[in-house]
């Protein structure tokens, strides 16, 4: 068993990755209060910091895990990406694109032998790469080589085409390089998927819309979208976030919020994807509880795929934290191209 830190810890996401992978979750930060009482409903057991992670000193974390420093396996965090993501404004100056100081504070002090930093794949794109190197550049200087690579969540086992950004550090004085799992081309369906789980609605559907989509296209461009919009509703607002899901391929990302008629509409059904249907298609057990569909989908949309740390923890645990493994053991490898700054 390998012990994890979890910091911007959400709903658990992460959490059940590593939980699936043998880790112990010693503690999770987080300050959401429905983030919170959604993480407590799924991990009753874990030792959760509720509250803002710039009032979080290295010392009370030390004190409430009974470690040392040097002494965590893992320390993981998905810093809050709104100033980073393609979906919203990209704002340069967005003060939560400097939440990751607060994490690199804390990985300093800790000293952990490994860490993993999540992040939306708009940090690497444009004038956004400047805030990247900034990044690499501090976790480097907290005492770790690191490497980043853009993994995409569809080739680790979850039915989502979600591209993510993922950081791991290995302590200098372990004498280790971080390396990445590898990923599959064999992707999972939203039909796969799918099998078995509930049939209900659980969101309306405009009844304009339920004619409409018979002509949406699956998959469909956002400008085949927008006419049939402008044909049905008079407007093409909403178009772009609503999109009919194909049963042979994978869902696209599952954003955090539904805007008007905006969502995922179910292959051949004629209503939204329900909340049972959204979980799987994150890679949720069926079991994973939530408090109502309006904030499980900003949990799902803001989440980790569980497959995905799964699959990342599980090549650090065998790759990485093994005594055997040495820098020379370890050949570089992994799906996705590395990023540089």
């Amino acid at each position: 068993m390998f012990t994890v830190i979890s910091t911007f810890s959400g709903c658990g996401g992460s959490s059940l990755g590593y939980q699936m992978a043998g880790g112990k979750i010693l503690l999770a930060v987080e300050w959401d209060e429905n983030a919170v009482k959604t993480y407590k409903a799924n991990f009753p057991d874990t030792d959760i910091y509720h509250g803002d992670i710039a009032a979080l000193s290295v010392e009370e974390v030390l004190n409430r895990t009974k470690l040392k420093p040097g002494e965590l396996d893992i320390f993981d965090g998905s810093p809050p990406c709104q100033g980073f993501s393609t979906a919203g404004k990209r704002d340069f100056k967005d003060n939560r694109n400097q939440l990751f100081k607060e994490y690199c504070r804390l990985l300093k002090g800790l000293q952990p032998k490994c860490f993993v930093m999540e992040n939306v794949s708009g940090m690497v794109k444009g004038d956004m790469k400047i805030i990247f190197a900034e990044i690499l550049t501090e976790l480097k200087a907290c005492g770790y080589q690191v490497k980043a690579r853009l993994l995409n969540a569809k080739n680790y086992k979850v039915p989502q085409n979600r591209q993510r950004v993922i950081f791991i550090g290995v302590r200098e004085n372990l004498n280790k390089i971080p390396t990445f799992p590898l990923g599959s081309n064999c992707l999972i369906s939203v039909k796969a998927a799918l099998t078995g789980v509930k049939d209900y609605e659980d969101r309306t559907m405009k009844d304009w819309l339920k004619i409409a989509v018979k002509e949406i296209k699956p998959l469909g461009n956002s400008i085949h979208t927008g006419k049939v919009f402008k044909k049905y509703k008079g407007t093409t607002g909403s178009s772009i976030g609503t999109i009919l899901l194909d049963w042979n391929k994978p869902s696209p990302t599952i954003c955090k919020s539904e805007i008007s008629v905006s969502g995922l509409i179910h292959p051949s059904r004629k209503r939204y994807l329900n909340m049972d249907e959204l979980k799987r298609l994150n890679s949720f057990p069926d079991d994973y509880k939530f408090t109502d569909r309006v904030s499980a989908c900003m949990r799902i949309g803001n989440s980790v795929p569980p497959l995905l740390m799964k699959a990342i923890a599980s090549h650090i645990r065998d790759n990485i934290l093994k005594p055997y493994t040495t820098f020379e053991d370890i050949k570089e490898n992994g799906t996705g191209k590395e990023i540089h700054a």
